[in-house]
């Protein structure tokens, strides 16, 4: 019995089995254009805390969290602690939308807080000048340069 039954049958998969090992790596590797990660040694609950207050301390806004691990909670499932938050303000919205209404996907702007196997917790957003950058529009441009160093200075607060 033949395991293989042509020469081009083996080069498939032969080719095939190589992308695999190439492409394995990456499967769980997150685009890092324009993401900042900052480990802290806050837990999950503080962290999440300390982001809410540097928000409102830098003139945005809360506008939602979302949270896998609070509604796994609800069903009885434990996961580690991961949040969503959503964060913007209208004014900032209403220059977006004028730049460009395509962009308007984008907000809110997001941070991601998730816990750590070893209790402390991880803030991570991507700059506004990636999120908005290939829109390709000189004025939302504008707009993601003025707030990369709001988005910074919260992020900064909220780990310190």
């Amino acid at each position: 019995m033949q395991r293989f039954p042509n020469a081009r049958f083996r080069a498939v998969v032969i080719v095939l089995a190589a992308l695999a090992s190439l492409l394995a790596p990456l499967a769980g590797a997150a685009p890092t254009n324009g993401l900042r990660t900052i480990a802290t040694s806050h837990s999950f609950p503080a962290l999440q805390e300390r982001l809410e207050r540097a928000v409102e301390k830098h003139g945005l806004a809360v506008v939602a969290a979302a949270s896998a691990s609070r509604g796994a909670a609800a069903r009885g499932v434990k996961i580690p602690g991961n949040s969503v938050v959503m964060v913007f303000r209208n004014d900032y919205a209403v220059r977006m939308l004028e730049a460009s209404v395509p962009a308007g996907i984008e907000a809110p702007l997001r941070y991601y807080v998730t816990e750590n196997a070893d209790g402390t917790a991880t803030l991570s957003w991507r700059t506004p000048t990636s999120v908005f950058g290939p829109y390709g529009s000189e004025r939302l441009d504008a707009l993601a340069r003025e707030l990369d160093p709001i988005f910074e200075a919260i992020g900064h607060d909220a780990s310190q």
